[in-house]
């Protein structure tokens, strides 16, 4: 049978690049591009972790490229984006995935410390990979940015004001290059997790956590990183290629609930 539809929802053979794969959100974006057929290039300081994410990516029959890169470093972003392109002939698709957190209070000896590192990986990473990663995006018939951010894009916690910063950052970063880059087809979204079971939220208490999900969590439980990953996987889908400027919440309905 004929299809009726036009447009592609398949990733196979297009190449991907995503930053902090070797573990949480990234390492489940990783596998399931991979998945789906994907040439998946891993990113991350973990030069280990991003080893074993492509060593487990290729005995299950997909296709890989291990990158250790610390992303705040502009040299560093450069040089693995020159070897996934060399490797795989090109770049389709950038998923702006490692971030780190840091608590601190405002008044705190350590802030100004804390505030400049998170927004250079959380933040100003992203912009040296877009910059980066254009002339090899261009050249795509569907290209796509996504930056993940965080429902800390959506509103605030205390002691939190770095990562608050940052990821509202990543949200205003992704609507203003969604206009600037739209007229060559180059769409830019933004998928924002909540409480999701990372290596970030492992410190919690189980009980903690449930008490959470069930207070503020319509869904009552935390998210896995899965999850976001098919947010993520949806939004480079050829198809989605009238999706732009988006900043979508995968969080268990956790902002839409009022009371």
């Amino acid at each position: 049978m004929s299809r009726l539809s036009k447009l592609s929802r398949s990733v196979a053979g297009r190449v991907v690049l995503v930053t902090g794969a070797a573990s949480g959100m990234g390492r489940a974006t990783a596998r399931l591009f991979a998945d789906e057929g994907a040439l998946v290039a891993a990113a991350d300081r973990d030069d280990g972790g991003v080893a074993q994410q492509v060593k487990e990516i290729e005995a299950a029959g997909g296709r890989a490229l291990a990158l250790a890169v610390d992303v705040a470093v502009p040299n560093a972003v450069s040089s693995a984006v020159a070897q996934v392109v060399e490797h795989f002939g090109g770049l389709d698709v950038l998923v702006n995935n490692a971030g780190i957190s840091a608590l601190a209070e405002i008044d705190a000896a350590n802030y100004g410390e804390a505030f400049d590192r998170v927004l250079a990986v959380n933040l100003k990473a992203h912009t040296l990979l877009i910059r980066a990663c254009l002339p090899h995006l261009r050249k795509s018939d569907a290209p796509r940015i996504i930056n993940i951010a965080s429902t800390e894009a959506l509103g605030a916690t205390a002691r939190n004001s770095p990562y608050a910063a940052a990821k509202h950052g990543v949200a205003g970063l992704t609507r203003a290059l969604a206009v600037e880059l739209g007229r060559e087809g180059i769409t830019v979204n933004a998928v924002c997790p909540g409480p999701i079971n990372t290596s970030m939220t492992a410190a919690i208490p189980d009980d903690a956590k449930i008490r959470f999900a069930r207070r503020r969590v319509p869904l009552r439980r935390y998210g896995e990183p899965e999850e976001v990953a098919h947010m993520t996987l949806s939004l480079a889908l050829p198809a989605a290629s009238y999706v732009n400027g988006a900043v979508i919440p995968v969080d268990g309905g956790l902002t839409v609930q009022n009371t």
